[in-house]
This record gives structure tokens, sequence and C-alpha cells, in this order.
């Protein structure tokens, strides 16, 4: 599925070509709250899911194909109420359908792809891109402020606002993958491109 020179972990939206629902973009903060909610309180048991898999890395080399699976689709659902929030598309994030919002991650095999004390210091590693995705998610902020205004007015989000958003929201998720799903030992590329 992956070639070596692709890293394990894929995101890309989906640009929407038609006019944009002003309506629902006028809203949009409102609209996205319940979706918002329910991201929030399922993503709040990854944290301790993130270190039981630790330990069963650490002790066991094996990565759990359900716990696997579990992960990914919190991923997706998260991606696409990101999508939404950030303007990205229009359509109400599904909770369970992949649509215009898609995150590939390949199933790592713990006794091969994965060393079994790299989850001791993955959180450590991924200091850097905590950092700087602290600072690109500010400014992906007002960018998204500015396409708001944009979207309203022409009815259409700027290809390069909508390019940079979706790079931030890529480079979090290669983030999430490596340190916090444990999906790949591969450090993930400071890059916001695919």
């Amino acid at each position: 599925m992956y070639s070596t020179d692709m890293y394990p972990i894929q995101f890309d939206v989906e640009y929407p070509e038609e006019d944009r629902n002003r309506l629902t973009v006028l809203f949009r903060i409102i609209l996205a709250i319940p979706a918002f909610v329910i991201v929030a309180l399922i993503g709040a048991t990854m944290q301790y899911m993130s270190l039981a898999l630790a330990l069963v890395i650490f002790f066991r080399k094996e990565y759990p194909r359900a716990w696997f699976d579990w992960m990914l689709a919190v991923r997706r659902l998260g991606a696409r109420v990101g999508a939404y929030l950030f303007l990205a598309r229009d359509e109400y994030p599904s909770t369970d359908e992949v649509d215009f919002v898609r995150v590939d991650i390949a199933y790592p095999d713990a006794a091969t792809q994965l060393n079994r004390f790299m989850p001791l210091i993955k959180w450590i590693l991924a200091i850097p891109h905590i950092i700087i995705l602290m600072v690109l998610v500010i400014v992906a902020m007002f960018v998204t402020i500015i396409a708001w205004f944009a979207i309203l007015i022409i009815g259409r989000y700027p290809r390069g606002m909508f390019d940079f958003v979706v790079g931030v929201s890529r480079w979090a998720e290669r983030m999430n993958a490596y340190a916090f799903m444990m999906a790949t030992d591969r450090y993930p590329p400071f890059r916001l491109s695919p």
C-alpha cells in the first residue's frame, strides 16, 4: 500500500471546487459544537490508550489490531471534525463514513517494524513537533478567520489558505500517529506537504 519513500501516515482533504454554503459557514462555530464535544469526549480516552499501548509494545512487542482500528477510527473522526471546524469542507462530519477527508495509517507489524524501547522516548522526541505545531495552529486559526470572511464575500476558500490549513492538519496527524498512536518509528517530517 505504501512505498518505502512514502511516510506511513497520509492525510488529505479534498478541495471543494463548488461555491461554499455561506449560511453554514456563517454559523460554523455554533454548528460544530456537538461534533466537537463528541470528539473531545472520545479523544480523552486516547491518553490512557497511548500509555497502555506503550506498555504492550514494550513488554509484549505486540500492537493489538483492535486497538489500532479503534484509534484510527477516532483519528478519522477527529480529522473530519477538524476539517469542518477549519472550514475546509461544508459537509457535517460523519461519525462513521469516510468522505472528503482521508486519513490513512499503515498498520505496523510490532515484531519487525516497532522498536520496543521507542514508546519510552517518543513523547520526548515529539516535543519539537509540538512546539512548532502550537505556533502553526495559532497561525492556522488566523488564516481560518480570514478565510471565513473570504468565503462569506466571494463564496470560495482561497486555495493557498486551504492548502496551508490542510498542511498544518497533516503535520498534526503525522505527529499524533507517531507519538501517541505509535503506528510507526519513523520520525515525522517537518513539512506541510504530503
